[in-house]
């Protein structure tokens, strides 16, 4: 840190200035301590008003799939929060299909759970198989581009993914495991928004060579096109429940036999080297913090309990980190010459590549609109 920024840790979790956007007030609170209680009260909805409008929702999604095979679609990654989101639908009497990218990259363990739950759950699943090279050469572009948030291929392949399904099948609502509760934020210098077409498009074009003919991409269009004229709704189904990680885990491993898998989205082998290795030593932003300071606010864990779990390495250094390095080149078809040069170009921010960072940030009145209508929250 520098001199005018001095490092200063929040009082409340345990967010900091390796974040640079990070501010605090004068008790020594950091921005994300608010981000995150403005968020709780407008977004969760827990107790017998959360149960109402869960069972409004689920009456609405019910109604739309009468006569079809599915009441929703529902993205499955193998994790926790996916798992617990199809449980708890199927549950209610939900019928839901669940729907998997497969980037080339899932551990055997996400594989295992995503079989293993939705059989016991009776849930059918679609996998959509990336193309390879397409997809290799979309990765790389991003690592050579020297930007933070390299799942951005990813990420927008997913969303993209569940919206062109749901068009395709008919099917009126999205229903996904993200909540409020244990992620209410990431710092927007970590991780910059996903369903920036232009920005994906943008990288791909300066550093990729393999055309994206399979690719699954969805634009600002595209969204508006989804939810204003086919009408397809985006729902948060953890956060109308009350949802504790902990205990979700444990409801899992005993209903379902589901496995844990360590850190948060490390069912990815990319992700789990991406998180605990190239962002932390290039960039020198550890998600963990965020994730940890979540569950701080959330009341999983104390504060201490976090400060010392950030002092623990538990990736670089161990066998698993050897494995996945020696296993992410081989799979990029990379030389250890070749990643060390990778790693060493001169860091980038997202906003040094074409956006469209002035209809994300300049129209927060707007994108609130359609998250509503959306989240069919009007």
């Amino acid at each position: 840190m520098s001199a005018n920024h001095p490092y200063q840790i929040c009082c409340r979790c345990i967010m900091d200035t390796t974040d640079p956007d990070i501010t605090f007030d004068d008790q020594g609170i950091c921005c994300y301590c608010k981000i995150y209680e403005a968020r709780i009260r407008q977004e969760v909805h827990r107790g017998p008003e959360g149960e109402r409008r869960f069972r409004e929702i689920v009456e609405r999604m019910q109604q739309a799939g009468r006569g079809k095979p599915y009441d929703c679609l529902i993205g499955v990654s193998g994790g926790v929060d996916s798992t617990t989101a199809v449980w708890t639908l199927k549950k209610l009497g939900v019928r839901p299909l669940a729907v998997h990218l497969d980037n080339g990259w899932d551990s055997e363990l996400a594989v295992d759970n995503i079989k293993k739950t939705l059989e016991k759950l009776e849930v059918d699943l679609y996998t959509y198989v990336l193309d390879w090279e397409e997809f290799r050469d979309l990765q790389l572009a991003f690592l050579k581009a020297s930007v933070p948030n390299c799942e951005i291929p990813t990420d927008h392949a997913i969303l993209a993914l569940n919206f062109k399904v749901a068009m395709d099948q008919g099917i009126k609502y999205i229903a996904n495991g993200a909540n409020v509760s244990t992620e209410a934020f990431i710092p927007k210098a970590w991780a910059y928004e996903a369903r920036d077409l232009r920005h994906l498009k943008a990288i791909h074009r300066r550093f990729g060579a393999v055309p994206l003919r399979s690719f699954p991409t969805l634009g600002m269009l595209g969204t508006l096109y989804a939810i204003l004229v086919k009408e397809i709704r985006w729902i948060t189904v953890l956060n109308y429940v009350d949802y504790q990680k902990s205990r979700a885990i444990k409801l899992l491993q005993e209903e379902l036999g589901w496995r844990p898998y360590g850190g948060k989205h490390f069912e990815s082998v990319y992700t789990r080297f991406y998180q605990g290795y190239i962002l932390r030593e290039k960039f020198g932003f550890d998600k963990r913090r965020a994730h940890l300071s979540n569950l701080v606010l959330a009341g999983e864990m104390t504060r201490d309990q976090a400060l010392a779990e950030m002092e623990q390495e538990d990736y670089i250094g161990t066998a698993l980190w050897s494995e996945d390095y020696a296993f992410v080149l081989k799979k990029f078809g990379l030389s250890q010459a070749q990643f060390d040069e990778i790693m060493a170009l001169p860091v980038k921010t997202h906003y040094d590549f074409p956006s469209n960072r002035w209809a994300i940030e300049q129209m927060p009145r707007f994108t609130a609109f359609i998250k509503r209508i959306a989240t069919g929250n009007r």
